[in-house]
């Protein structure tokens, strides 16, 4: 979705994000002040999903006067050109088919990875997994845990585009909707040939995950309603090549397949999970993650899930929804297609926290962290000058500095 004209800027203030309750004047959409943001989280989920609408719709304002000075200064990335990255229920019925046949295009694609490197890598999809799975201890609890994953999404998009003629842009999953619906009503994951398939097959019987361990105080997530195979929808014949590496099963123990590198065909498995997404990543959780963390480290902390704190934040949250594998897997779980919607979600989440203080959070001081898992072994600090390389995934490697924005430097986009 792009969006042009004087038109557009009123839009993306004001109808296209829903934020407020109507009537309400062009002036009122238009103009949000900082001083009429909540200051607080609402327990009442209905209550935070507005608060939620009123951060996206000021940090859409935000956005905005950044594209219109971009304009006058004759920047790259203006109104007139910018991307528009929409929820998957948003999106029409054409347009989920047409990025559900770019991702099928794209797993029918040789795999630019060598296979003496990656001998498992069996299509341009898994290109993108192996090069998460060789970088995931230094792309998770590090400094560039946000701007990789943005990077990472972001290629991905571009790729679907460049390769297999997509002519939209990467959806998102709104953790809070399906936490009041149910995942498997949402159309995202109804099962429909215009979803991103459904659950698996029920496996009766099923025990709890434990994400303990490990020197850390046990934590036993229930199992979901399904568990096997997925059956229906797009993905119900797609082959998960990769890993596992880390693969937690719901009788509390963890599998892997060595460094998860080699082939190891496997059909697509799915344990949709309300539970977890009810408990970790409903509208509650993500408005506090926005409005009560001032600094990144504490942002980007909650956001994964402080270990031994017993709650997994809305990352680990949206993962152990959808459960299954590769799905609980951190390492290979890029081979469930659900994941870059997930991670659209995690990218929006930070998207907007970003609008809310821009000078700051898009500065060096909106970085956090080394170059190491929690900082094991210990590394250097994580600066703008870090340099994210993707691998055979995608290019050209960028600096952080590229992607503390998503209207200056490589990328133009913004959220709805």
């Amino acid at each position: 979705m792009r969006l042009s004209s004087s038109l557009a800027l009123t839009l993306l203030t004001g109808t296209l994000s829903y934020a407020l309750p109507a009537p309400q004047d062009e002036a009122t959409l238009s103009s949000i002040p900082s001083t009429a943001l909540p200051t607080a989280a609402s327990s009442d989920p209905s209550v935070a999903s507005e608060q939620i609408n009123l951060l996206l719709q000021f940090a859409q304002q935000e956005a905005n006067a950044t594209l219109e000075n971009n304009a006058i200064k004759r920047g790259s990335c203006t109104i007139n050109n910018v991307a528009v990255r929409q929820e998957w229920g948003a999106l029409s019925k054409p347009e989920r088919k047409a990025y559900i046949d770019a991702v099928l295009c794209f797993q029918a694609k040789t795999a630019k990875t060598p296979a003496p490197l990656v001998p498992g890598a069996k299509s341009r999809f898994d290109d993108w997994v192996a090069t998460h799975i060789n970088q995931t201890t230094t792309i998770h609890y590090t400094g560039t845990f946000l701007g990789w994953h943005r990077y990472f999404t972001w290629q991905y998009e571009q790729s679907l585009r460049n390769e297999c003629g997509y002519k939209g842009y990467q959806p998102y999953w709104n953790w809070a909707k399906t936490a009041a619906t149910g995942l498997e009503t949402s159309p995202m994951l109804d099962g429909s040939d215009t979803s991103m398939s459904g659950n698996g097959e029920f496996i009766p019987g099923q025990g709890s995950v434990n994400l303990g361990g490990n020197g850390l105080p046990d934590l036993f997530l229930p199992a979901g309603t399904g568990g096997g195979c997925v059956k229906s929808g797009p993905f119900k014949n797609m082959s998960v090549n990769l890993g596992p590496v880390s693969l937690g099963l719901t009788n509390g123990s963890t599998i892997s397949n060595g460094d998860g590198l080699s082939y190891n065909p496997r059909c697509l498995k799915r344990d949709l999970t309300d539970y977890s997404n009810r408990a970790f990543a409903n509208a509650t959780a993500l408005a506090h993650l926005i409005i009560a963390n001032k600094d990144v480290y504490n942002f980007q902390m909650e956001m994964q899930g402080v270990p031994g704190s017993g709650n997994i934040g809305v990352h680990g949250g949206g993962h152990y929804s959808m459960g299954g594998d590769p799905g609980r897997d951190l390492f290979t779980s890029p081979g469930d297609p659900l994941f870059y919607l997930h991670h659209g979600g995690i990218d929006r989440t930070w998207w907007i926290w970003q609008q809310l203080d821009r000078k700051t959070r898009m500065s060096e001081k909106g970085i956090s962290g080394t170059g190491t898992f929690l900082n094991g072994p210990p590394s250097a600090n994580t600066t703008l000058d870090t340099v994210i390389d993707l691998g055979f995934a995608a290019g050209p490697p960028v600096k952080m500095a590229d992607l503390m924005s998503t209207t200056d430097g490589p990328m133009c986009y913004i959220y709805v």
